[in-house]
C-alpha cells in the first residue's frame, strides 16, 4: 500500500519591530559660554567726608531698603550751626516783612527792600548749606537690597573712599557673556538661555538675553552679551562663574528617535511604517534630511511629517516593502526592555498542511 503525504507550504514570519512616532517640539541651536553673575545694582558704601562714625544701623548681610540710614557721622558742630541757621532766618524773614508794609505805604525804600530781599535770600542758601552738610553725614541705602560684611566700627575716623560695606540688588542677577561675533546676526534681545553654576550643583536657572554689546572684541572676535535672571530665593551670588546655553533660533522641528536613523555615508534615511490595502504593515525606505541633534533625539529637516511611524528597534531585520510585525509604539513611557519582550500581533500566514 502506497502512502502519499501532502506537500508543506510556509511563509516566513515577519519580523517584529518597535515604533515611533515622529513629533513636533520646540528646539533651538544651542551656543555655550562661560559667564560671571553680577547683582542688577551693585555699589560701594563709603564716607564723603573725614569725620568719626557716632552710630551704626546694620549688621553683615543684613537686607535694607532704599533710604534706609547705615551709618551715623559725629555732626554736633553742624547741628549747632543750623540751629543758628534757622535762628538767622527767622530773624531775615521778620526784617523782610517789616520793610516791604513799610515800603507800600512809602515809609521806606525800595532799594532797602532789596536789601532786606537779599539778606533773606542769602540766609536761606546757608540754611541749605549746612543741611546739605547734615546730609553728608548721614550714608543712606540707595536702594534695595543686601549689605555686604561691615568694614569699620564706632568711633572709627573715616576719610573720603573709605570703604564702608558693599550694596548689592540681588533680585535679578546680571549674567555677562561671551558669545563668537559669528552667531551675531541671530543675536537679540529675549533669546532664552540656560545656566548652572558649579557651586550649585546641577539645578539649572532660566533667563533672557536683555543686551548685546555695541562692540567686537578685536582680539578674541567675540561679542559680550548680558543675560538677566530671576533671583527670587537669592540663591545667586554676584561673582559667581556660570556655565550658559544660548537658545539660538528657536523654532517648531519635526523630532525622531536618534535609533531611527539609518545612516549610509553622507546620506540619512528612515524605515517608515504603513498600511497598505490588505492591512499588513509595510515598511518603506525614506529618505529625510537632518538637522540639530540633542540627546537620544534628531531633528528632521525634510522627509516626514509629524505623526508618521518609523522603526526604532529592528531596523537590521525589516526590508523595504515586506511587512513586519508591530511589537509596540515607543511614547517614552516604558522602558525599551519592556517593549522588547511583548509579543507582537501575528501578521503572517498560518502553515498550511494538505494531508
Amino acid at each position: 500500500m502506497l502512502l502519499v503525504v501532502g506537500s508543506v507550504s510556509a511563509q516566513p514570519q515577519a519580523p517584529g519591530v518597535i515604533l515611533s512616532e515622529a513629533r513636533v517640539a520646540t528646539v533651538a541651536d544651542r551656543v555655550e559660554a562661560l559667564g560671571t553673575l553680577r547683582a542688577n545694582e551693585s555699589v560701594t558704601i563709603t564716607a564723603t567726608v573725614t569725620e568719626t562714625l557716632s552710630a551704626i544701623h546694620f549688621n553683615d548681610g543684613q537686607r535694607v531698603e532704599a533710604g534706609d540710614i547705615l551709618v551715623e557721622m559725629t555732626s554736633r558742630e553742624q547741628h549747632a550751626r543750623l540751629e543758628e541757621a534757622k535762628a538767622r532766618l527767622a530773624e531775615a524773614e521778620q526784617q523782610f516783612e517789616r520793610v516791604k508794609s513799610l515800603e507800600a505805604t512809602g515809609s521806606a525804600s525800595a532799594s532797602l527792600l532789596d536789601e532786606r530781599r537779599r539778606d533773606l535770600r542769602a540766609t536761606r542758601a546757608a540754611l541749605a548749606a549746612i543741611e546739605s552738610q547734615l546730609a553728608d553725614r548721614l550714608i543712606k541705602a540707595p536702594f534695595d537690597g543686601v549689605v555686604g560684611l561691615r568694614n569699620i566700627s564706632l568711633g572709627a575716623l573715616v576719610e573720603p573712599g573709605d570703604v564702608i560695606t558693599t550694596l548689592d540688588d540681588d533680585r535679578v542677577m546680571k549674567l555677562d557673556f561671551p558669545v563668537p561675533s559669528l552667531f551675531l546676526p541671530s543675536l537679540a534681545p529675549g533669546l532664552s538661555i540656560e545656566a548652572q553654576a558649579p557651586a550649585l550643583g546641577d539645578q539649572a536657572f532660566e533667563g533672557e538675553v536683555a543686551s548685546v554689546s555695541s562692540r567686537v572684541d578685536p582680539v578674541t572676535r567675540s561679542v559680550q552679551v548680558r543675560a538677566l535672571i530671576e533671583n527670587p530665593e537669592r540663591q545667586l551670588r554676584p561673582g559667581l562663574l556660570m556655565r550658559v546655553e544660548l537658545l539660538r533660533d528657536p523654532r517648531e522641528a519635526v523630532m525622531v528617535p536618534e535609533a531611527a536613523i539609518l545612516q549610509r555615508g553622507k546620506d540619512h534615511t528612515v524605515l517608515v511604517v504603513e498600511e497598505d490595502a490588505e492591512g499588513q504593515m509595510l515598511a518603506q525606505r525614506r529618505p529625510v534630511q537632518v538637522g540639530l541633534r540633542r540627546p537620544g533625539e534628531v531633528e528632521i529637516v525634510a522627509g516626514l511629517s509629524p505623526g508618521e511611524r518609523v522603526i526604532t528597534h529592528g531596523a537590521d531585520k525589516a526590508r523595504p516593502g515586506q511587512p513586519v510585525q508591530v511589537r509596540a509604539v515607543d511614547d517614552g513611557s516604558r522602558p525599551l526592555s519592556e517593549l522588547i519582550a511583548q509579543p507582537a500581533e501575528s501578521t503572517g500566514d498560518e502553515t498550511e498542511r494538505t494531508p
